[in-house]
């Protein structure tokens, strides 16, 4: 019978990253702020308004708006504003709950 509590192997360690972590933050910092640029750009574009049910939002409560790609695709992201609508959080998930529940509803039960 093999010994079930044999000890394993102690592995390499990973090498350490020469770049210094000012480095690192900064690439961090730069690859997430595309995401908060096309934000950013889509309420200056389409307002502090949501486009489903017309909440208006404030300084105070903007964060509750939501840039939705209307062909579903979050890397096509137009300068012009043209694939973003703003959405406050209850409309987006109206608004991508509708496939399931009509999915569910025509009796089309994808995994």
């Amino acid at each position: 019978m093999a010994n079930r509590f044999r000890s394993k192997r102690p592995q390499p360690m990973k090498k350490a990253s020469d770049k210094p972590a000012s480095e690192i933050i900064a690439e961090l910092k730069k690859s997430s702020s595309s995401t908060s640029s096309y934000r950013e750009q889509s309420l200056r574009v389409h307002g502090l308004i949501c486009a489903k049910c017309g909440r208006e939002f404030d300084h105070s409560n903007r964060h509750l708006l939501t840039v939705h790609h209307k062909d579903s695709n979050s890397k096509n992201n137009p300068s012009d504003g043209s694939n973003w609508e703003n959405l406050c959080v209850y409309c987006h998930d109206d608004e991508h709950s509708r496939g399931m529940l009509g999915d569910y509803l025509s009796g089309d039960r994808r995994s």
